[in-house]
Order: C-alpha cells, then sequence, then structure tokens
C-alpha cells in the first residue's frame, strides 16, 4: 500500500503512553473505538485492506485511540527541527480536529489523509481553506492567512534559499488578496478561494505549500 506522507509517519509515530501507572488505567477506560471500517471505507478513498493497516499502525502507537494537541505538538516538530513548528501544527491539528473536540481520533485522520492524499482538487482546496480559516466562520481575512503563513516561515527556520526577507510573508499575502478577493471587501470566501486556486497556477502554491507541510 503506497500510502505515504508526513502526516502518515506522523501519526505512526505519536507515542500515547501514558506517563504514571493511574494514567494508564485511566486511559484504559476512555479508550476510543473507532467506526466499523466498512463505514469508514464507504466515507474514504481507501479500501478495507488499507484501512486495517492504517489502523493496525495508528493502534500500535496511539493505544488511546486518539491524538491531544500536545502530543500532535511535540511529534510532528520531530519533522522540523530547524525552526519551530509549534505554531503551524496547532493550526494543522485544529484542522484534522473536525469536531473540535480536542483530540484527533482514527477516523479524523483517516477522513483527513483521504482527502489530502486521494482526493478531488476541489475536495484538497477545501481542506486547505479551512485550514486558513482559523476561526471557522467561512472566510478568510488577511489576518488569518498571515498567521498562517508566518507559522510557515518559523517552521522553516532560517535554513531557506534565498534568505527571505522579514516582510515576506505579508507580501505574500497581499499578493494572494489581490488575486483572490475579487469583490474586495476584505474576505476571501470559499467560492473566490476555490475559483483562484483553479484559475491561477501560482496562486495553487497554496495548496501545496500544506501539502508539503502534511
Amino acid at each position: 500500500m503506497k500510502v505515504r506522507s508526513t502526516v502518515e509517519s506522523f501519526f505512526f509515530r505519536l507515542l500515547c503512553s501514558a506517563d504514571t501507572v493511574e494514567d494508564e488505567m485511566e486511559m484504559a477506560t476512555v479508550r476510543h473505538r473507532p467506526e466499523a471500517l466498512e463505514l469508514l471505507e464507504a466515507q474514504s478513498k481507501f479500501t478495507k485492506k488499507e484501512l486495517q493497516i492504517l489502523y493496525r499502525g495508528f493502534k500500535n502507537e496511539c493505544p488511546s485511540g486518539v491524538v491531544n494537541e500536545e502530543t500532535f505538538k511535540e511529534i510532528y516538530s520531530q519533522f522540523f527541527p530547524q525552526g519551530d513548528s509549534t505554531t503551524y501544527a496547532h493550526f494543522l491539528f485544529n484542522a484534522f480536529d473536525t469536531d473540535h473536540n480536542g483530540s484527533v481520533s482514527f477516523e479524523d485522520f483517516v477522513m483527513g489523509l483521504s482527502i489530502l492524499l486521494r482526493g478531488t482538487v476541489q475536495e484538497k482546496l477545501k481542506w486547505a481553506f479551512n485550514l486558513y480559516d482559523i476561526n471557522k466562520d467561512g472566510y478568510i481575512t488577511k489576518e488569518e492567512m498571515l498567521d498562517i503563513m508566518k507559522a510557515i516561515y518559523d517552521m522553516m527556520g532560517k535554513c531557506t534559499y534565498p534568505i527571505l526577507k522579514e516582510d515576506a510573508p505579508r507580501q505574500h499575502v497581499e499578493t494572494f488578496f489581490q488575486k483572490m478577493d475579487k469583490n474586495k471587501d476584505g474576505v476571501v470566501t470559499i467560492d473566490e478561494f476555490i475559483e483562484s486556486c483553479q484559475k491561477v497556477r501560482k496562486i495553487s502554491c497554496i495548496f501545496r505549500n500544506v501539502r508539503n507541510y502534511c
């Protein structure tokens, strides 16, 4: 099964073991049980066999069946030792935590991975829009996009070449908004986002940036 990405590797390396015996006993009573694989097969783009393989790997690394944000950040940081991935990991965690309950379950993992690896262009762009729409109000503001861009640059650290100027994130945001904000109302809707990304090749790098760091 060729299902490989930073996200998958990240999840398979999660260490969800408790720090104390008491924690382990508590965890044993609140283990998350995933939905039937048949249902996930119908909802995702993975076969039942692929889901079984994914689940075994997820369960081995995460016995409780869920991942909290602190663990997510800690393990994700191992992929970007040259920078600070804390803020971007926070945004990424929220994108995977679709029901906003403070944890990422196997179902959350599968559905996100399914879109990132096998989704249509429109599905991937909707996922990317959700990542940039930090407060989930259906719009992307300049401030939200700037927060994401700064988080990406922080994660990249100082090993980029050529060396980026300090105002590079803001310049990129201004360029994106000139292309995306069709009615110039200061926000980008999902329709404007998808239309711009599909029409303008340069803007499509938004999703590539997201994918590269997933």
